[in-house]
């Protein structure tokens, strides 16, 4: 199956729905499955006490944490014009919940086929045993997480519902540094709880993502925008539209590259086998009707005939025609 690519979105629209449409155009042009936004009310998520994290503080945002979400905030309309807008421009809508609220509208109302969780939830059982509840899929990201907090995030998700449960590592820094990546969690994600893993990549550049892939990663959610440069709390750590659509073709390389783990050789190596292997051939000319030695034997390209390692099968056998030094023995050139 190949792997599910959501372009997170977030709040790179600014507030502003003609930008969010403009986003999911990109995505749809890059070739994603997913579009993914978030969604919330007014301090249904962020209190009126919040602190700015060191990447807020430092992105130029002069509002608060609890303004600037207000401000970021899409009403509901937009989401509703959102959804067919991705189905139209042949895109997954996905969006985050930020509230019980929220989560009950993009659920019950917009039906969302796929609930994703953010990290800021995994402690949060009563909102996580609620969202379950839905019986739909869950990637559920797992940043700022110890092993034992999201063993009674799944245990919780699991009283709830059989669903598929996706884990995604995330590491919650922006832009995440590459040695706090962690890429090899994901194993143990995968080995501890028994699910598909992926990864929530809040790197710069495509690096991550594609070297998930190539470890396993079956979802990979990348965040893009359609300027880097533009105001905002997330554009500098996201992909602009050039970028992501590299991400998409590098991820689609990388899974065909992976195969199908059985070794053997390939289509292209057989036609190549005769070229490159050393088959037995005669050490020096040999007249027919010649008892074969062992030293009248070696190993030389082209492999036309028979293995070096079967040469021994061929000792004392007789030679039924003249061969040239260099000249592959075949099975039929024997008695």
């Amino acid at each position: 199956m190949s792997v599910f690519i959501v372009a997170e979105a977030g709040v790179n629209h600014n507030g502003d729905l003609a930008l969010a449409k403009k986003l999911v155009d990109a995505a749809a042009r890059a070739g994603v499955d997913a579009v993914k936004f978030q969604t919330w009310k007014p301090g249904e998520c962020t209190g009126r006490f919040a602190i700015k994290v060191d990447y807020l503080a430092e992105s130029g945002e002069a509002d608060s944490r609890y303004d600037l979400s207000r401000r970021l905030c899409l009403p509901y309309d937009a989401f509703r014009e959102l959804q067919p807008y991705c189905a139209e421009r042949g895109v997954l809508f996905l969006s985050t919940p930020d509230g019980f609220e929220s989560l009950d509208f993009l659920a019950d109302e917009l039906r969302m086929p796929i609930i994703k969780i953010g990290s800021t939830e995994v402690t949060h059982l009563k909102f996580i045993e609620k969202a379950a509840s839905k019986q739909r899929p869950i990637l559920l990201s797992t940043g700022l997480s110890r092993l034992g907090e999201i063993e009674r995030c799944v245990d919780a998700v699991r009283r709830q519902t059989s669903a598929p449960l996706t884990l995604l590592q995330c590491t919650s820094e922006y832009p995440a540094p590459p040695d706090e990546v962690n890429l090899r969690a994901m194993r143990t994600l995968a080995d501890v709880f028994g699910t598909p893993v992926g990864l929530s990549d809040h790197t710069s550049g495509i690096d991550a993502s594609v070297a998930a892939v190539a470890l396993g990663a079956s979802v990979i959610e990348k965040h893009f925008t359609l300027d880097t440069t533009m105001p905002g709390p997330d554009h500098k750590a996201s992909l602009d539209p050039d970028e992501l659509g590299r991400l998409v073709t590098s991820i689609r390389v990388t899974e065909r590259m992976l195969g199908d783990g059985i070794k053997q050789p390939t289509a292209s190596e057989r036609r190549n086998l005769a070229g490159i292997r050393r088959g037995v051939v005669a050490a020096r000319a040999i007249r027919g009707g010649t008892r074969l030695t062992a030293d009248m034997m070696t190993a030389k390209r082209p492999y036309v005939g028979l293995d070096p390692a079967d040469a021994e099968l061929l000792v004392g056998r007789t030679v039924n025609r003249d061969l040239a030094e260099d000249e592959p023995i075949r099975w039929k050139d024997v008695g």
